[in-house]
């Protein structure tokens, strides 16, 4: 499956994080992760990108800007599939599949499909189910 990588990054959060001295994750080696994450699913990445966020958006994450315009690349790439290294809301992942026409996963759903696949135990694929399960839940219409 074509996929498409996207890392959000808040400016602020970066920012006050630098501020009290917390160490931060360059964007790069964040994105090195999640593209090593994707393709232990077995996933083809096709593309990525990192996108500066001075506030995320309640809707889409993303301004509308930027989601028409990751709407041409990922159509020009052919991409059936975009990971959003971040949690998103379920209205959030919903409006983003609507305007890209492709799915979307955020950090969450794709490590419980990584556990899922690797699952070898009945028990261990109950666990990975019921905590897929609960994870859909509140992504139900």
């Amino acid at each position: 499956m074509r996929a498409f990588v996207l890392v959000p990054l808040l400016k602020s959060a970066e920012q006050q994080a630098r501020r009290e001295g917390f160490s931060t994750r360059s964007p790069e080696s964040r994105l090195e992760e999640a593209v090593g994450l994707a393709a232990a699913i077995s996933l083809n990445v096709v593309g990525s990108a990192v996108v500066p966020l001075a506030k995320p958006r309640p809707a889409t994450l993303l301004g509308e800007g930027k989601v028409d315009e990751l709407k041409g690349q990922l159509a020009e790439l052919r991409v059936e599939l975009v990971v959003v290294d971040g949690p998103l809301g379920p209205g959030q992942q919903r409006n983003l599949e609507r305007a890209w026409k492709v799915k979307v996963l955020d950090r969450t759903g794709l490590i419980l499909e990584i556990f899922g696949e690797r699952a070898r135990t009945r028990e261990g694929t109950l666990q990975v189910e019921l905590a897929h399960l609960n994870y859909q839940k509140s992504r139900l219409v």
